[in-house]
């Protein structure tokens, strides 16, 4: 019996000594850690208890364990001791409290310090339904699961003093454990990142690695950005892929999110030459798991402020599928302008719906549902009416609707020209119903019928302005050689005459005949060896309103014929007085240019009759200019 009491003496001292320490009626002291309470695995902490200036010595007390975990003397000025862990494993996870001791006794204990391990487990996952965009004042649901079978889940959002929130799992129907957090609502002024851990239920300061960071964007604050790609929406896998959100706000960051995930990727933004932010989303190498639909986001820096969202931008993966499918054109591939085209999407293999894209294009493309006839698959796509933008080189592509955006291989390429076009670039091809109306506009035969004839009758009258042309000047030449017979009729008469000498005279003679009776002034320029043509100038002024002859005689026909000189001066005389009284009003002058062709004189044996006959009068030509 001894043995037992003297057990039984020693554990009622050790109880009453420690309800003596928890008994004291000092003031409590404060326990904490730094740099937190959420440790990861194989890091240090440091726990920190603040007491009195008096306190003469610190206890730590841990949860579970029924003897001091750990004492220190204090720090000057005696205030407060710290207990260091340098190497954080799940020992030293779980509840602590801390005293003090002064010389009037023990203080209260401290509040309890939670002392959490993480990185003991795989991490979770964590995402946002129905999606990580939230509008302001929206409420979302966060959903943290795993495989690993953890009893719960602890959400933890990353801001200094905020709360955490902690739920029972349950099993999905695909066998994932799953915990939900309903979040909201949502306003801009705060952060809204979060992540979460597993655990089991019977170590509760045990917990996972923690999920990937999951933010939440309030958008609609600030101005929308734009979203585009420099490869097109239709892409090829392992093709590279880069998405440019550009932006005429100068934001710090962008935001790449895809339809349907939870995923939003982040990239700090960049200022270009032209006054635009933006950043640049690789999606290199395209795989099928990049098939989407994408928008984009722009904000600033500790800010959830987010901007609108881009308009969506479709991202189409080829050759994912199978089959290929067959592309003809209805009527044909020329077409003109207000005609109707229909492109037939065809494919032996099961296909929900057509997708019809054409190069160059970076908008969507068309899709219609797929109708099964005469055991093929088909869909038809109308342009009605054609319009030069209808212009270029068309694909076609199946797909099924389990994976829209994965398609079958491209079909052989149609190229439709539209005449008249002259690669112009217009607004893309509108698409109308499979039923559409038959083409109401002329057919393109027609318009070639027209042209050739238009160019026919152009032709004709080419060519009738080109014979009236040669036919007047025809006519010109023959005008010409009728009024000007002299030159040879002469050369024959002096060629007859016995007193005919040949030779040749130029004479530019300045020769000034007054005639008073009616103002005529004749000047002459002669020289003798300059060229066999005689040239006369001359300046007639006269009374009346036309001149109705004109006699000019070269003077290298005084030689041959003194008489007949004389004659034609007495009828000149005679002509001249009978104009002189026609009018007394101010004389008009008329200037006309005389041009003599060389008068040749040969000398022929004639017989005596012949020379007895008076020779032939000269004949002179004048061109008369009347001002």
């Amino acid at each position: 019996m001894t043995p037992i009491l003297t057990a039984l003496l020693c554990l009622g001292l050790s109880v009453g000594s420690r309800d003596s320490v928890q008994a004291g009626t000092l003031p409590k002291p404060t326990i904490w850690a730094e740099p937190g309470s959420v440790i990861p695995m194989e890091t240090s902490v440091t726990l920190w208890c603040k007491g009195s200036l008096k306190a003469q010595k610190y206890v730590l007390y841990k949860d579970g364990y029924p003897e001091t975990w750990e004492e220190q003397k204090p720090l000057e000025p005696k205030d407060k001791a710290k207990f260091p862990i340098t190497d954080m494993t799940s020992v030293y996870a779980g509840r602590y409290h801390c005293y003090y001791e002064s010389p009037t006794g023990w203080s209260e204990p401290s509040d309890q310090l939670e002392l959490v391990v993480t990185g003991m487990h795989s991490k979770p996952s964590l995402s946002v339904l129905p999606s990580p965009i939230v509008p302001s004042g929206g409420n979302v649901t966060l959903q943290c699961g795993s495989w690993r079978g953890f009893n719960r889940f602890i959400l933890m959002r990353e801001v200094e003093g905020q709360p955490s929130w902690t739920r029972d799992s349950q099993r999905a129907p695909s066998g994932e454990f799953q915990a939900l957090f309903p979040v909201g609502p949502v306003i801009p002024s705060l952060m809204w990142t979060f992540r979460c851990h597993g655990f089991y239920s019977n170590t509760p300061q045990v917990w996972s690695l923690p999920s990937d960071p999951l933010e939440l964007l309030v958008s609609g604050v600030l101005g929308k950005p734009s979203l585009l790609t420099q490869q097109g929406p239709v892409v090829t896998s392992g093709q590279n892929l880069t998405l440019q959100c550009l932006s005429d706000v100068s934001y710090d960051r962008f935001a790449l999110f895809k339809e349907g995930t939870s995923d939003l990727l982040q990239l700090h933004g960049r200022q270009t030459q032209a006054g635009f932010s933006g950043a640049d989303f690789s999606l290199s190498p395209v795989k099928s798991s990049r098939g989407g639909q994408y928008t984009c986001y722009g904000g600033h820096n500790l800010s959830s402020q987010w901007s609108a969202p881009s308009d969506p931008l479709d991202i189409l993966v080829t050759g994912q599928l199978s089959y290929t499918p067959s592309l003809r054109v209805h009527p044909g591939p020329t077409v003109a302008p207000g005609e109707n085209v229909t492109l037939l999407c065809q494919s032996l293999s099961n296909v929900d719906t057509f997708l019809l894209s054409k190069d160059g294009a970076a908008d969507a493309s068309l899709r219609l549902r797929s109708k099964y006839r005469a055991g093929k698959y088909e869909a038809e796509f109308s342009m009605s009416p054609v319009t030069p933008a209808h212009g270029g080189t068309y694909r076609c592509y199946g797909s099924i609707k389990t994976s829209p955006y994965l398609l079958s291989y491209p079909s052989v390429p149609v190229e439709i020209l539209v005449s008249g076009s002259f690669g112009h670039h217009g607004p893309p091809p509108t698409m109308s119903s499979p039923t559409a109306a038959p083409a109401q506009g002329p057919s393109w035969y027609l318009y070639v019928l027209i042209g050739a004839s238009v160019a026919f009758i152009l032709m004709l009258c080419l060519l009738i302005l080109l014979l009236v042309r040669q036919q007047r000047r025809g006519k010109c030449r023959k005008s010409t050689g009728d009024a000007d017979p002299e030159p040879k009729d002469r050369g024959l008469q002096d060629s007859s005459r016995p007193a005919a000498v040949a030779q040749e005279e130029t004479l530019y003679a300045a020769v000034q005949d007054s005639w008073p009776e009616d103002g005529v002034k004749l000047d002459h320029w002669n020289t003798q060896d300059e060229d066999p043509q005689v040239v006369t100038y001359a300046q007639v002024s006269h009374s009346v309103s036309s001149l109705k002859w004109v006699l000019a005689t070269p003077l290298s026909s005084l030689s041959g014929g003194l008489q007949d000189s004389e004659d034609r001066q007495a009828e000149e005389d005679r002509w001249m007085d009978s104009q002189a009284t026609a009018s007394d009003a101010p004389p008009d002058v008329t200037y006309a240019q005389l041009n003599h062709l060389t008068l040749r004189q040969k000398t022929s044996a004639s017989s005596p009759s012949q020379s007895e006959e008076p020779p032939a009068e000269p004949s002179v030509y004048a061109a008369l200019a009347i001002h």
